[in-house]
């Protein structure tokens, strides 16, 4: 029955194909698979189930192999595959109980058997098996790929515009920002501090790309749409388990090595705690400041000289106290609110920093060189 099947095996494979066109969605148009691949394949499957129906032996299923890495090269829905496979024994088997009808000594049960066995078992199986490992093989290619360039982008080995764009298409992000830059610090080395932070970002509509050094998970997120600063911070918040820095918003990626800096920078606003986020302070002040580390201590030390001398209890009341009425914009009353305490307790610590550090809080010169020092010793090193 089998042999007699397989001399019309170019008639069933075309049969097979105008069905799977007809019925699979992914088939329908010659967009992913022309009509003649298609026919040619399910004339090479039609071919292999029945030479082996008339051997009586296993045979070789590379065929239905090379179809399944295929379709999971192009992208095909694993579903649609298996559909079509379906749809290919439903033909088949049609045909191999018609011939059974009238062949002489096989049963319809055990032809039936033996056909459900090596289409849909076999087949299928076969196929579906190397979509599989393919599938998995190409996400860890993707994964490498965008690794690597994640770690170009953030190394500045990107600069070229038409490279910057092809980053931006491998990375999934949009060509024009702006972004922010996260750092956040790793518990351990090869450990993430934010697990599954960037399915947690696209479930709120924020496009990201991150690499894992050995001291900090950073990520290049996207915030074009209103609001997505905000919903930045609330996911980190949501996850956080780690000292996080943000740096400021920057227009283009060629700039994501500056914001990188500046997210370290950020994370000294947290130094001390087991976790928190600072955001980096993108006023002129900061910016100077970021830009001359070693100029900056000496500042700080200059101006906090008769502060930093005091015991450390002391010495972070009052240096609260100031940060707090800058916050406040300079009202003692807003910044008492802040630190919980009465606007008097504000008042007294001020007038002590203006006798500890010789600058007067009326004097906007003053004010800008405590401004400036405030800065600076957020960035100083520990101790």
């Amino acid at each position: 029955m089998a042999a007699a099947l397989l001399t019309r095996a170019e008639e069933l494979g075309a049969r097979v194909a105008r069905r799977i066109r007809a019925e699979v969605t992914y088939y329908v148009s010659e967009d992913h698979v022309s009509f003649a691949e298609l026919t040619a394949s399910c004339r090479r499957n039609c071919e292999l189930v029945l030479q082996q129906l008339a051997g009586g032996h296993s045979g070789d299923m590379t065929p239905a192999q090379e179809t399944g890495r295929e379709r999971a090269r192009q992208g095909a829905p694993l579903a649609e595959l298996l559909h079509a496979y379906r749809v290919g024994s439903e033909v088949l088997w049609a045909e191999i109980a018609a011939e059974a009808r009238i062949a002489e000594g096989i049963t319809t049960d055990t032809v039936m058997s033996l056909a459900a066995w090596w289409v849909n078992g076999g087949l299928a199986a076969s196929a579906s098996d190397a979509y599989r490992e393919e599938a998995s093989e190409l996400v860890l290619q993707r994964e490498r790929e965008r690794s690597a360039m994640v770690e170009a982008l953030f190394s500045g080995l990107l600069t070229d515009r038409t490279t910057l764009w092809d980053a931006a298409d491998v990375l999934g992000l949009p060509t024009g920002g702006p972004y922010v830059v996260v750092a956040a610090e790793v518990p351990a080395p090869g450990r993430e501090a934010l697990p599954g932070i960037e399915a947690s970002l696209l479930a709120e509509q924020l496009r990201s790309a991150w690499r894992l050094l050995p001291d900090l998970q950073v990520g290049v997120v996207a915030v074009q749409r209103p609001g997505a600063e905000d919903a930045v911070l609330r996911v980190l918040e949501r996850a956080l388990a780690a000292r996080v820095g943000v740096s400021p918003p920057y227009p283009v990626l060629r700039e994501t090595p500056r914001a990188l800096r500046l997210a370290r920078l950020a994370l000294t606003g947290v130094r001390g705690r087991t976790k928190g986020i600072a955001r980096f302070d993108d006023s002129p002040a900061a910016l100077l400041v970021a830009a001359a580390p070693d100029e900056a201590g000496r500042i700080a030390r200059a101006v906090f000289e008769g502060v930093l001398g005091l015991p450390a209890g002391e010495r972070d009341r009052l240096l609260e106290t100031l940060e707090c009425w800058f916050a406040a914009a300079g009202s003692a009353a807003d910044a008492a609110r802040l630190l919980y305490c009465h606007r008097n307790t504000v008042r007294y610590r001020l007038h002590r920093l203006e006798e500890l550090t010789g600058r007067s809080l009326r004097d906007p010169r003053a004010v800008a060189d405590l401004a400036v020092a405030l800065h600076a010793l957020r960035l100083a090193p520990a101790g």
